[in-house]
């Protein structure tokens, strides 16, 4: 089962950001797939993430570099832009599948590699409300399965 967020700034979807933050660095090594259209908030939500952990962190979409690492504490923060990413072959590439037991990984364009997001994964499906565009409209959800 979703559950379903709204949120009217960039500061309350990176509150939201630290929340799942705080339910996710009790568990140990995890994968976040982050969805939604340019501009939705994606980087928004990955700053609360990281705000958590890594505190210091500048967090910024990891465009051109693919990931973006944050010490963090208990676990390391990996932060993924799979926008440009085509295929398998460039995942492992950037050693997409070591990062996923090394930390904490939370993708943006998450929609681009579906064939590499592990089961059971949190999913975070961000989208621009159209009567204001303030607004944003959030699901939390569970990789091939219910949340």
């Amino acid at each position: 089962m979703e559950k379903e967020y709204v949120t009217a700034s960039p500061e309350e979807t990176e509150r939201l950001g630290a929340s799942l933050a705080k339910e996710c660095a009790g568990k140990g090594p995890c994968f976040v797939a982050l969805y939604g259209d340019l501009g939705a908030g994606k980087t928004a939500f990955v700053r609360g993430f990281a705000s958590v952990l890594a505190p210091e962190a500048k967090v910024k979409s990891p465009t051109y570099t693919v990931v973006n690492s944050y010490r963090g504490k208990p676990w390391p923060v990996y932060h993924f832009d799979f926008y440009r990413i085509t295929d398998e072959d460039e995942l492992y590439s950037i050693g997409f599948y070591d990062y996923l037991s090394a930390g904490l990984c939370i993708g943006e364009w998450s929609e681009n590699i579906p064939y590499a997001i592990p089961e059971g994964s949190r999913t975070v499906t961000i989208e621009k409300d159209a009567s204001d565009p303030a607004i944003r409209r959030i699901r939390f959800g569970i990789y091939g399965g219910e949340a």
